[in-house]
């Protein structure tokens, strides 16, 4: 079985960092992609500008943080839930917001889980952990349309 890629959406470094060595310190093999902004994660979704060329397979999992730059994640989430070819991509917030209207909004627009990063490294990397675990190796996908 050939491993999907993740696309991580986050325009802070340190998350980013934190990020990836938490899924690389607990063995993840997937290939990740990293996004800083919400226009970089459409443009890489439906092969845009730079992501022009990127091959046509979709992610297996986009990880996306709300507040970010130029577009925010629900913004995004909002994007790709109205997308033919995308709506079936597993969608993770991965936030620090608490708010109950982003909670709410989140799931209204279809996210699949909604995760509030904990500030503590050690919890946010057991997070990422399980996140990673789950969604990367157990969830089973739809299978890929022949249309």
């Amino acid at each position: 079985m050939k491993l999907k890629r993740i696309l991580l959406a986050e325009d802070s470094p340190l998350d980013v960092e934190m990020t990836l060595e938490a899924l690389a310190g607990n063995g993840l093999a997937n290939a990740i992609d990293v996004v800083n902004d919400g226009v970089e994660a459409l443009d890489y979704l439906f092969r845009r500008e730079a992501f022009a060329a990127r091959p046509d397979e979709n992610p297996g999992l986009l990880i996306l943080d709300i507040k970010m730059p130029r577009l925010d994640g629900l913004q995004v989430l909002e994007q790709v839930k109205k997308a033919e070819h995308l709506r079936t991509i597993p969608v993770v917030i991965l936030t620090a917001s608490r708010q109950e209207k982003d909670l709410y909004q989140s799931y209204r627009l279809g996210v699949n889980a909604f995760v509030v990063k904990p500030v503590d490294f050690h919890e946010f990397a057991d997070a990422i952990k399980v996140l990673g675990l789950f969604w990367a190796i157990l969830n089973e996908p739809p299978p890929r349309s022949n249309s």
